[in-house]
């Protein structure tokens, strides 16, 4: 793609907010921002846009070394610092990245839209589980959204080259969360795969991700640093003892933090001091043993809130 000067690529970026469905307040809140570094760059006899011409606009107009130093950013200057972001993202990737969907839905495409809908089913069907499904479904319409700034309106154009540019956008994030996020594209792919709407299998020609794995966090805890964990819990107030009933219910048993959430009073045999559920995660059931110091802090605990007298 050819070189674009700085008032080419804000109107490119201004036409991607449009379409994905910005605010008049907030383009106009955009716009007064950018007329600032256009007038900046203008200054300084300065076509294109890069790091450095934002970079040195914000030292200008925030002092930012300092302030990021001090911490004594504001909120607001924040804010204005993510434009500057947006513009090298995009000038990077040509799309939006890392944007809240709290309160919208992700694509808005009606043919995104029924293949979402289809791979929800797919998921479904494959008896995933429901936290698992969510993120598939998620994710994969975060793929989709990339797809149409992109210009993409078919499965059928998806090629190497932009499932390629879409994993560079996920750069500063996480090793867990890149891994995650491109098995959720692997599921989708084998869903299009197999429902026809591609013809080249993409799930086995997405690449791993490379990474340091003896960097990750230890996953195992030692017998001495679990009792230091359930040592520090104030078990004198309601909140505490929630957290002891909690900690032991994971420590000793093994539960998963959803399994946990999800526990019923049905789910405890009290006669037979046993613990069964359905796993969230397998939807297979599971039988543990109620220990005695488990099954005890569990009673404190639902004595508490339903105000139940134990024999």
């Amino acid at each position: 793609m050819q070189r674009q000067s700085l008032t080419e690529l804000l109107h490119d970026l201004e036409q991607e907010m449009l379409r994905l469905g910005y605010t008049n307040g907030s383009m106009q809140f955009y716009r007064r921002q950018w007329q600032k570094l256009l007038q900046f760059a203008d200054d300084r006899k300065e076509i294109y846009y890069s790091e450095c011409l934002g970079i040195d606009f914000a030292e200008k107009h925030f002092n930012i070394l300092e302030k990021e130093l001090n911490r004594t950013l504001s909120q607001s200057e924040v804010q204005k610092l993510r434009i500057h972001r947006m513009i090298g993202d995009f000038q990077l990737h040509r799309t939006i990245l890392r944007r809240y969907y709290k309160h919208k839905k992700i694509i808005s495409d009606p043919y995104f839209i029924s293949i979402s809908d289809r791979f929800k089913l797919y998921c479904i069907n494959r008896s995933y589980s429901k936290v698992t499904v969510n993120h598939y479904v998620k994710q994969s319409e975060r793929f989709m959204d990339y797809l149409a700034s992109q210009n993409i309106s078919d499965c059928k154009e998806i090629t190497l080259s932009l499932i390629h540019a879409y994993i560079k956008t996920l750069a500063g994030y996480t090793y867990k969360t890149v891994e995650q996020s491109i098995c959720s594209m692997r599921a989708f792919f084998r869903f299009l795969l197999e429902s026809g709407q591609i013809e080249v299998d993409l799930a086995a020609k997405t690449p791993m991700v490379q990474a340091r794995k003896q960097t990750r966090i230890p996953s195992v805890w030692t017998a001495d640093e679990l009792k230091k964990l359930i040592g520090a819990i104030d078990r004198k107030n309601p909140k505490g003892k929630r957290d002891y009933a909690i900690i032991l219910l994971a420590c000793c048993l093994g539960l998963r933090c959803m399994d946990i959430k999800q526990l019923k009073m049905g789910d405890f045999h009290w006669e037979d001091k046993k613990l069964v559920f359905i796993q969230s995660k397998t939807k297979t059931p599971l039988i543990l043993p109620l220990t005695q110091e488990v099954g005890w802090a569990v009673k404190v605990l639902l004595k508490i809130i339903f105000k139940i007298t134990w024999r």
